[in-house]
């Protein structure tokens, strides 16, 4: 059997995983495209346009679609930003749903200085920080269709972490 497999945790740069990314078959056939990447990684804007294969029975945006859309973004995010020296991961995350999506949707995914700073402060010891981020589905007339809710684990890799004999 043929195993394809692209090495996202090679370094890159963001517009080549931008265009990777969107040749990865659960996005590609799912209808889910990357369509801006920030060169420091701290912006991502991502889009699921309506087609024949991601409607549901109802005619509108599969629910399932919606809340992949939201899926990696902030973890690729903050492995990029943080670098090597942390565990960055999914932990959990949650979607409710608030409108029938009938068009093109977006959702846009940003890091900010100070969360930044947070998550490498609450960090610097080697505790583990779970950041909770919120992220907003919007089709073309600005309506929230979805928000999802996802939590990350953020740890220093042991390596990194302070010693005993410096603390």
């Amino acid at each position: 059997m043929l195993r394809l497999s692209i090495p996202l945790c090679l370094p890159m740069s963001p517009n080549t995983l931008r265009h990777l990314i969107n040749l990865w078959p659960p996005f590609l056939l799912a209808g889910i495209h990357a369509i801006r990447f920030s060169p420091d990684w701290r912006e991502i804007d991502v889009e699921l346009r309506l087609r024949w294969y991601n409607r549901n029975y109802v005619g509108t945006h599969f629910g399932g679609s919606l809340f992949a859309m939201t899926d990696p973004w902030y973890m690729l995010m903050l492995m990029h930003v943080l670098g090597g020296d942390y565990y960055v991961w999914d932990q959990r995350a949650s979607i409710d749903f608030i409108a029938p999506g009938r068009s093109r949707v977006h959702a846009r995914f940003r890091l900010d200085e100070t969360t930044l700073a947070d998550i490498r402060h609450r960090t610097a010891d080697g505790d583990k920080h779970l950041p909770e981020f919120s992220i907003d589905v919007i089709d073309d007339g600005g309506n929230l269709v979805a928000r999802v809710k996802k939590t990350l684990y953020v740890r220093r890799k042991p390596k990194a972490r302070p010693s005993l004999a410096e603390a």
